[in-house]
C-alpha cells in the first residue's frame, strides 16, 4: 500500500504570495498550480484567481499550498493540515471512518472533480486531515 502524508498549507487568499515566498526562501519549485477558475468550478469573479491547489517541491519533499474554497470560513490556526495521498478507495474510507471517530467532518468523503474519493476530517485531537484518493 502506497501512502504519503504531505503537509498542506491552507490560506485565505494569500496562497500566491506564500508560494512566491517559499520559492525564494526555501528554493521551492512549483510543479503544479491551478486556480478555482481554471479548475472549472462555479465561483465568483473575485474568487476565480484564488489558488485551488499547488504542489511545491523542496528537495525531495512535497508541500501543498492553496486558498480556502470560496465561501468557506477561514479558521485562524488551521492553516497547516496533513494530506493523506492514497490510491486505494477502500483504504481511504477506512482512514476517514477512523479519523472521524470523536472528531468532526469538514467535508464528507465523496467523489469530486479532482479525486474519486476526497474528504476532510478534524480528528479528536484537533488535527485536520485531507484524504485524497488518486485517480488510476
Amino acid at each position: 500500500m502506497d501512502v504519503q502524508l504531505i503537509p498542506y498549507i491552507m490560506l485565505d487568499g494569500g496562497a500566491r504570495e506564500a508560494i512566491a515566498f517559499y520559492e525564494q526562501a526555501l528554493g521551492a519549485k512549483v510543479v503544479f498550480k491551478t486556480t478555482f477558475g481554471e479548475a472549472g468550478q462555479e465561483v465568483s469573479e473575485q474568487a476565480r484567481d484564488r489558488v485551488a491547489h499547488s504542489v511545491l517541491k523542496i528537495g525531495g519533499s512535497d508541500l501543498y499550498v492553496a486558498d480556502t474554497d470560496p465561501g468557506v470560513r477561514f479558521a485562524q490556526g488551521k492553516q497547516v493540515n496533513i494530506c493523506i495521498n492514497i490510491a486505494d478507495k477502500e483504504q481511504a474510507q477506512k482512514y476517514y471512518e477512523a479519523l472521524k471517530e470523536g472528531g468532526q467532518v469538514e467535508h464528507p468523503l465523496q467523489e469530486v472533480y479532482f479525486s474519486p474519493a476526497y474528504g476532510m476530517v478534524t480528528d479528536k485531537f484537533g488535527v485536520t486531515f485531507q484524504i485524497f484518493t488518486k485517480r488510476t
